[in-house]
């Protein structure tokens, strides 16, 4: 199942220490990485030459970045949008940098009692400037399912597809992200299939919107797998546990809730192992 797909992952889940992610990414024979945060660092803070010698130390170990795992577009709507777009081109050179097109990115956190469509129009300004810069540079921007974002549920991902997909503009789909917006992750699924081009895998409880590994909840995950790899999915397959407190999660979600566990290395094993059955089983 999913011979084709490749396997990255969010080592900064395991720790925050690059050498300890790299040696439990070796242990488990994963050679790619969905480049987030090392040593204390968002990926958005590391300068070039910081960048390069990250990339150096990869190499040696033979792994290879699959996307930035970018912060771009979680900021919200009404900040000021100017530093946040250089933050984006310096997130652009480190893309190439790390020698991968693809680029991690969301749609804007809107007001808590606003209405997404009073907002649309600047998403949208917003989203075209960046997709307009991607084109001059090859890059991939892959727009993620992020819950409170302008772009949560499959309706409003499908609206920002239908506007900006392209060589430029494509599709992450994260089973969790929709189960904690109440969405139905089949429904989802079919609605964006076409425009899918990397998958983000974790899943949950759909009522208490627990994270769970894969299987284990109620995303669906073998189903959609199993339609990917029936449809050539040859993309990647980025495992994103989120099982325990790692130190990036207070920066990556609005109201983070706490999971309660630390064994950051042990949990990645855990998700690791669900993963696998589910395209062992498959086989």
């Amino acid at each position: 199942m999913l011979e084709q797909a490749k396997l990255s992952c969010f080592a900064d889940e395991i720790d925050t220490d690059l050498q300890t992610q790299i040696d439990l990414l070796n242990e488990l024979g994963i050679s790619y990485v969905e480049f987030r945060s090392a040593n204390h660092k968002g990926v958005a803070e590391y300068t070039l030459a910081e960048a390069e010698e990250v990339r150096s130390i990869l190499d040696r170990n033979h792994i290879s970045v699959s996307a930035v795992g970018s912060p771009i577009g979680k900021i919200n709507i009404t900040d000021e949008f100017e530093p946040h777009y250089e933050q984006f081109l310096h997130v652009a050179r480190l893309a190439e940098i790390f020698g991968t097109p693809l680029i991690r990115m969301f749609s804007f956190y809107l007001p808590q009692d606003g209405h997404p469509e009073a907002y649309r129009d600047e998403v949208l300004r917003r989203l075209d400037r960046m997709v307009e810069y991607a084109a001059t540079k090859n890059l991939v921007l892959l727009h993620e399912n992020e819950k409170k974002i302008y772009g949560d549920t499959a309706a409003s991902c499908l609206d920002l597809m239908e506007t900006f997909y392209g060589a430029n503009f494509k599709a992450t789909f994260d089973f969790a992200n929709f189960l904690e917006c109440g969405e139905d992750t089949v429904k989802a699924y079919e609605l964006l299939k076409p425009y899918i081009a990397y998958i983000h895998v974790k899943d949950a409880d759909k009522k208490t919107k627990t994270i769970l590994p894969a299987g284990a909840g109620d995303g669906q995950i073998p189903a959609i797998l199993k339609d990917l790899d029936a449809n050539g999915y040859c993309g990647f397959l980025s495992l994103e546990p989120h099982l325990t407190d790692f130190a990036a999660l207070n920066t990556l979600e609005q109201d983070a809730a706490r999971r309660g566990r630390t064994d950051g290395p042990n949990a990645f094993r855990t998700a690791y192992a669900a993963l696998k059955s589910i395209l062992d089983e498959a086989r």
